[in-house]
Order: structure tokens, then sequence, then C-alpha cells
């Protein structure tokens, strides 16, 4: 893959990832750990939820959308360095079973007025299910290095 500075990216550019299964074994071992609410932890109290289900928490989806960013096609140089969020939702549940990607898109890319060795780019990444419907939407705000100059 290749690393990109701040002047390769252009507004409408799109880059996606691969895909990960979540299973009820990985959706219980993170909702223990982080988010040990009823309806991340049992299915009884799931179903009794207004999830209707067993459902992932949504800090585990961000978690996996991460990782799928991570090995996926967006390369800033210097990492996937984010200063900042402008939205973030969860229109939609992750279940046992899903099989999720992520699909992120170039909003804008401005270089810094202060520091003119890097920029911004702001995009947006949904994560999609096997289905391709929305489980995750947010808008991330990235700090990217300008190319050196040819010395």
């Amino acid at each position: 893959m290749t690393v990109r500075y701040l002047e390769d990216f252009a507004v409408g550019q799109v880059f996606n990832t691969g895909r990960l299964r979540i299973d009820k074994e990985q959706i219980f071992a993170f909702a223990r750990q982080f988010d040990p609410q009823p309806f991340h932890v049992d299915e009884e109290a799931g179903r009794q939820s207004p999830f209707q289900g067993l459902a992932a928490s949504g800090w585990h989806t961000a978690a996996l959308t991460m990782r799928l960013m991570v090995d996926g096609e967006l390369k800033p140089a210097g990492g996937i360095l984010g200063v900042g969020f402008d939205d973030l939702s969860w229109p939609r549940a992750v279940r046992p079973g899903d099989e999720l990607r992520a699909r992120s898109e170039i909003l804008e890319v401005r270089p810094s007025k202060s520091k003119p060795d890097r920029g911004m780019i702001r995009v947006r990444t949904t994560t999609l299910n096997q289905n391709d419907e929305p489980v995750m939407v947010f808008t991330g705000n990235l700090l990217v290095p300008k190319r050196a100059a040819s010395a």
C-alpha cells in the first residue's frame, strides 16, 4: 500500500478496507472489559433491551473500525493520527455473525496555517455490515504530514 502525504489527498477520494467477522465471544469479551452493560454481556438482557438481541458495544464497533482502517487502503504518512471528531453515530446494532467493512471518503484537505510541515484531512468513515447497512458513521479530522522538500 502506498503511504500518502497531504499533497496526495483530494476531496472525493474513497478508501476501502477488508472485512472482519464478529462473533458472540468477541462481543462478550470486549463488553466484559470495557462496556459491561447487561445488553452487551447477557443474551437474555439483550433480548429484553431496545436492541431486541445481543448487540456489540458501539465502542467495540469503533475499535473494530480502527483495525479495519489501519489494515485498509487509507495510509496517511505517520499513521492514522486523529485529532478529533465532528460527529459519530451508530445507526444500527452490530450482531454476532456480522461481517464489517469500512469506507472512508475525503471531505476536505487543508494545509496548516501555523505549521508548514503538515495539514489536516476531514474524512467521513462509514462502517457497513454484510448487507451494506451502516452500523457506524463518523467524520474524523486527521493530522497528515506534507512531503519533505527536496534538499
